[in-house]
């Protein structure tokens, strides 16, 4: 599969490189803004111009993107950042087809209880509202001549960057053998199933089924039950000449790796919920800053960026997983527990990410 690619940002045309330094970004914004919402310096925003109802919990928005966004490819992401009460907050989401013809950028979102950002989005976006656009990220995206066989694997709102890998196939009459295995509770939460369905009608080389955990199967291309080597082995055919791509939420994406892994051509995953983790550190340790030189109190075992925000702090984040490094740092003394495979680390000098590290040691971090 391809490297993590990142759009390059648009170069600057002559006359800005030549007045740059005369110009501060936030002032010009904040003047710009009153002529055009979406004009900025060098800033990506992004207008909602549509939504659409995608599932029974779950809305497909629609943004416009102004001329500073670099672009993207079909499996990647974005961060949104949207202002809730005053305050930005930032996450993390799946564009959910590869680049449109109108220039649209499309974002599904499931309504998450307790999630601040998608219910937001879901229940009190209106149109014409602005979001802080960041710029695509991840590396689960296909070559530019896809071959061979996909299985595809997605679990909740882990379609989302499916659909937009099945769609580019789709778009190029499918050069290459896919299965889509998409797992959901009931079938009400499913989003673009009837595309989905007329895909598989219509296309020999492209296989569908839905597996349902809370229900019956009630069609001919579903199935029920959690993943195991059951329903792999009737369901994901020749799994030895497949290249798979998974993602859900993090104990899906290790339970196929364990089952897969091994077996396939290469496994590529990605989980927009940490795996479950059994974390043994107790006691506190303390984390200089040494930007501002503050030193905090935090537990062991806690995530550092949870850490942080409990002592008031907003450290810049996305995801909130380890994809985006919106929250990388760098570190210049003690040792961190990796949180989704348990790992210490003793190097003195090293960049990390506050999200999916805790502290094992007293540390010294670059805030």
């Amino acid at each position: 599969m391809n490297a993590q690619f990142r759009p390059s940002p648009r170069r600057p045309g002559p006359l800005k490189r030549l007045i740059r330094p005369l110009v501060k970004p936030d002032v010009f914004d904040f003047w710009a803004a009153r002529f055009h919402r979406t004009w900025t310096w060098e800033r990506p925003l992004a207008r909602l111009v549509a939504r659409e109802t995608a599932s029974a919990d779950a809305v497909t928005l629609l943004f416009k993107p102004n001329r500073h966004w670099a672009g993207h490819r079909a499996g990647q992401h974005v961060n949104l950042g949207v202002d809730i009460d005053g305050v930005r907050i930032t996450r993390s989401y799946s564009l959910t087809a590869p680049p449109r013809a109108d220039g649209l950028l499309p974002v599904t979102v499931k309504a998450i209880e307790g999630g601040k950002v998608s219910l937001h989005l879901c229940k009190a976006a209106r149109i014409g509202d602005i979001v802080e656009l960041g710029q695509a990220f991840g590396g689960m995206t296909l070559p530019a001549v896809p071959q061979g066989t996909y299985l595809m694997l997605a679990a909740g709102s882990g379609i989302t960057p499916m659909i937009a890998l099945v769609r580019e196939l789709s778009a190029k009459e499918m050069p290459a053998d896919a299965t889509l295995l998409y797992w959901v509770r009931t079938r009400e939460e499913a989003c673009f199933l009837p595309e989905l369905r007329a895909l598989a009608a219509a296309q020999p080389r492209f296989r569908f089924r839905l597996l349902v955990t809370r229900e019956a199967a009630a069609a001919a291309d579903e199935a029920e039950g959690r993943i195991d080597d059951a329903l792999l082995a009737a369901h994901a055919g020749d799994v030895a000449t497949s290249q798979v791509l998974a993602c859900g939420p993090g104990g899906f994406v290790e339970a196929a790796r364990h089952l897969l892994a091994a077996q396939a051509t290469s496994f590529q995953a990605e989980a927009f919920t940490p795996p479950p983790v059994t974390v043994v550190d107790e006691g506190e340790v303390d984390i200089r800053l040494q930007r501002s030189g503050r030193t905090l109190r935090v537990p062991r075992g806690e995530s550092l960026l949870v850490a942080l925000e409990q002592h008031g702090l907003k450290p810049p984040s996305g995801c909130r997983m380890g994809i985006c490094n919106t929250c990388a740092c760098g570190k210049s003394a003690g040792s961190t527990r990796h949180l989704p495979s348990g790992d210490l680390s003793h190097e003195p000098t090293q960049a990390l990410k506050l999200c999916i590290h805790s502290a094992a040691t007293d540390l010294e971090l670059d805030l």
